[in-house]
């Protein structure tokens, strides 16, 4: 743990996550300075303590991040939503991660913290009950989110081992949801019908947006280097988070799925994902946090149906209004 005031960059720092770690950082008096980065101005108020970076991830960093003497960079920045422009999607989610790195390097920042995703594993029949640190991730075919956050990953790995004295921590999530959450997940669920492979109902890892700014945010203040899976307790099933929005679910046989999926897909009729996306709805994925405890010691505050509670009474709130 550092003693002196810190400087921290957080990329990002307008999206769902990086606002509320930014709002969380400012709280520290440990924190003299947050360099907040991102390509759309801060949706929300803050103290001085915030320099706002109206930046693209992809551009050079290093003059930024020397002249407000930062030693530690959160990268956020990151594309969620599956896109046509596979390149577009590319450039900002793997060269905006190797920009900032450059970054590091160059203005001589000691650590950085990257937030992944327990997806890089894929989704699939042979997985085990719970996914280690230890398992080769298989990022899905096709599903560009896992694989550019596995590509992301390496930059950051090949980086820490070349560069003298660095240090990275890298986080692999399961889908973060809360009153305020906006992702894959919980955007598949503002439908009024969800679909659902016949005979399956697999088993998901949901954490809690207030657990995941803690994570960062113990990883931020604190020399926590290394690979961690990050979860909450617990699993909640496909179909009981249906049942918690009041949700029809329709099951099809796989086949018909996969190919009116993969049709739509292609006609433009839906953009969430082509059909190798309902593998996640498929398969399990779940995946063991036991390092990421025994490194911090941190105790989370909800399981993965408290954290799927939240939002659904987030969303029957907004939808009453």
């Amino acid at each position: 743990m550092s003693d002196h005031p810190q400087r921290i960059a957080v990329t990002g720092a307008s999206g769902y996550i990086g606002g509320k770690l930014v709002r969380r950082l400012e709280r520290e008096h440990r924190i003299e300075r947050i360099l907040a980065v991102d390509v759309r101005p801060l949706p929300y108020a803050h103290s001085d303590k915030v320099v706002f970076l109206e930046q693209n991830v992809a551009t050079p960093s290093t003059e930024a991040f020397r002249s407000n003497g930062i030693e530690v960079v959160v990268h956020l920045a990151f594309i969620l939503k599956p896109s046509r422009d596979r390149a577009a999607v590319r450039y900002a989610n793997v060269v905006g991660t190797e920009s900032v790195l450059v970054g590091c390097a160059e203005a001589e920042v000691g650590r950085m913290v990257y937030l992944s995703s327990t997806s890089v594993y894929g989704a699939h029949a042979d997985n085990p009950v719970m996914l280690s640190e230890d398992d080769q991730p298989r990022p899905i075919q096709r599903f560009e989110y896992s694989q550019d956050k596995l590509a992301a990953e390496s930059l950051i790995k090949v980086f820490t081992q070349l560069k003298e004295g660095f240090q990275s921590t890298i986080l692999r999530a399961c889908p973060v949801v809360g009153p305020g959450a906006d992702n894959f997940i919980a955007r598949a669920f503002l439908k009024r019908f969800l679909v659902a492979v016949r005979g399956t109902d697999p088993p998901m890892q949901l954490l809690h947006e207030d657990d995941v700014t803690e994570v960062l945010a113990c990883c931020t203040l604190n020399d926590i280097p290394g690979l961690y899976n990050v979860a909450s307790d617990g699993e909640v099933r496909w179909s009981e988070m249906a049942a918690a929005l009041g949700r029809k679910v329709v099951r099809l046989p796989a086949p018909l799925l996969y190919a009116a999926t993969e049709a739509a897909w292609a006609m433009r009729l839906q953009s969430d994902s082509p059909s190798n996306g309902l593998d996640f709805i498929r398969y399990r994925w779940t995946a063991s946090a036991e390092k990421f405890i025994r490194a911090t010691g941190l105790e989370l505050k909800y399981s993965s149906s408290e954290a799927w509670e939240q939002f659904a009474q987030g969303h029957r709130a907004q939808a009453a209004r």
